[in-house]
């Protein structure tokens, strides 16, 4: 009787842990992956290896690049369709991750949200203020998210420069400088197929000032609480004509708010990789030196450095997650559409700005 009682018992054990693993791997978050053209789409396949998120399908038509990724990261044909529509047909993602040029954002757009599947795009939002504001109309009319994502949002340094911000730690805010670039995307190394898109001015928008000046104009949005600067001021050059023929790569972006400044420095051209965030207040000073990293200087005293608190969401899968669980509900947070439309609206009369050598003044 005995045994059969500890036979029972295992066999109870057995069934809720596999139970639980069960329940466990139905919640790992479903999604589509539309284009691979876009070196960050490493960061989506990382995860799915991993086991952390389910790819259930993968838009991409370029069989090269099919084959290298099918290759590197173990994916079977099955996963692969030519097109949006065919892929959801087959498969009902909980959202749609996109991973090509910054102008195909509106057309994963047009498949996805009268489906109900949110969108989450590489940053920025849209190439042009016309798709940026169809990608709100559609928005709005289906009632689904549209989200971007940019690595700077899950640097632990910047939300804790938030909240120093939002406790007035640093007393009122004069100024907030944003530095963001690199050597330039060929001499890092990126694919054949993401420079043939990214160093496109219809396809990308502009060169290093979209690719890059897009995290200062986030990131300044945030910290003022979703209000527009009063007016943009850009100069954007092209130091490397012979590297990027069609494209700029280097620009400075002036904003001006009533009693704020915020400049953007935007670069192909610097000697190495940078994302750091200075903000002056009246009583302070904080530098947001990389994704960890703080150092801090109340007036007269010396400098303190220190390693800033973990973030609550730590990569953008974690955040989706929160998203669409519905634990963020903040309208101007870094991935939001309202944000995202201001950013795209900043970049805009940067590159109007910097074409007509005045100031543009924003509605």
């Amino acid at each position: 009787m005995n045994k059969n009682l500890n036979l029972l018992f295992l066999c109870l054990v057995f069934s809720s842990l596999t139970s639980l693993v069960s329940a466990q791997s139905q919640e790992k978050l479903k999604v589509l992956v539309v284009g691979m053209t876009h070196d960050h789409v490493h960061g989506i396949l990382q995860f799915h290896k991993q086991g952390r998120v389910i790819i259930t399908g993968i838009v991409e038509s370029n069989p090269e690049l099919i084959e290298r990724y099918k290759k590197s990261y173990q994916l079977p044909g099955s996963l692969f369709f030519k097109d949006i529509s065919s892929a959801l047909k087959t498969i009902k993602p909980q959202a749609a991750l996109a991973f090509n040029a910054i102008n195909e954002h509106l057309s994963v757009v047009e498949s996805c949200l009268p489906q109900g599947i949110p969108v989450m795009v590489e940053k920025p939002l849209a190439t042009t203020l016309e798709d940026a504001r169809k990608i709100e109309a559609l928005s709005k009319k289906y009632n689904t998210a549209v989200l971007t994502n940019y690595e700077t949002t899950w640097y632990n340094s910047n939300h804790y420069a938030k909240d120093q911000v939002d406790q007035g730690n640093l007393g009122k805010i004069h100024k907030i400088v944003v530095h963001s670039g690199h050597e330039g995307p060929k001499e890092i190394g990126c694919s054949k197929e993401f420079l043939d898109w990214l160093t496109d001015p219809v396809k990308n928008g502009g060169g290093a000032s979209r690719d890059f000046g897009c995290y200062g104009a986030n990131l300044m949005t945030w910290l003022m609480n979703g209000k527009a600067p009063k007016s943009v001021t850009a100069i954007i050059q092209q130091y490397k004509p012979a590297t990027y023929p069609k494209v700029d790569d280097v620009a400075t972006i002036l904003l001006e708010y009533e009693t704020t400044t915020g400049v953007i420095e935007a670069s192909w051209n610097w000697p190495y990789s940078i994302k750091d965030m200075e903000i002056f207040g009246s009583s302070a000073y904080l530098h947001a030196v990389d994704a960890q990293s703080i150092v801090q200087k109340k007036q007269q005293s010396k400098p303190i450095s220190g390693i800033a608190p973990a973030a609550v969401y730590g990569d953008f899968i974690s955040y989706l997650e929160a998203f669409l669980a519905g634990k963020i509900t903040d309208a101007n947070d870094l991935s939001s559409l309202s944000n995202n439309l201001l950013v795209v609206k900043i970049l805009d009369a940067a590159t109007r700005s910097a074409k007509e050598g005045r100031k543009i003044m924003l509605d």
